[in-house]
């Protein structure tokens, strides 16, 4: 009897969800969702158009502002293995990434080789927490860390020899 009772309930419970999804659904405002709409149309037709740009538009911008720093390669002389793993979020010049709002990476330019090694070093160990970081640092040894800190280290006499050279 109970498994009879217990049957009919869950069919009833099952025949009204379908009841309420076929009719708009319990959390999509039904007709009174349709109303509230109705009235944001109208606020929104009485206002003065204000043209903003698309969120395609925007995001063309921020992608070619970073490609226009990644790809600046004009600046000095970096290595190819600094250029494919670094240069991304760091710069092609070490003067840091960033997209729309959000940082892609931090300044490198003007650091000395100790302080970016000792960086490096942190990331590959796990003391900082950096999954991109770590994930470009896993295979590599700690003379492939020394060459990306002096490397990184030499970027302000690399920029003012080019400077002087100009």
């Amino acid at each position: 009897m109970k498994n009879i009772i217990v049957g009919i309930l869950t069919l009833i419970i099952f025949g009204l969800m379908g009841w309420t999804a076929m009719n708009g659904g319990a959390y999509n405002g039904g007709e009174h969702g349709k109303v509230i709409a109705d009235l944001g149309n109208r606020e929104a037709a009485q206002t003065t158009v204000v043209e903003e740009k698309s969120d395609r538009e925007k995001e063309a911008e921020e992608l070619n502002a970073l490609r226009e720093k990644a790809g600046n390669i004009g600046s000095f002389k970096v290595s190819d293995a600094y250029k494919s793993k670094c240069a991304s979020c760091h710069g092609v010049d070490g003067s840091g990434m960033q997209y729309g709002k959000k940082l892609m990476g931090p300044k490198l330019f003007g650091q000395s080789a100790d302080t970016i090694y000792k960086k490096l070093d942190d990331f590959k160990s796990g003391r900082k927490e950096n999954m991109i970081m770590k994930g470009l640092l896993l295979h590599m040894s700690k003379d492939d860390l020394k060459k990306f800190a002096d490397e990184i280290g030499e970027f302000p006499a690399r920029a003012q020899a080019l400077k002087n050279n100009q």
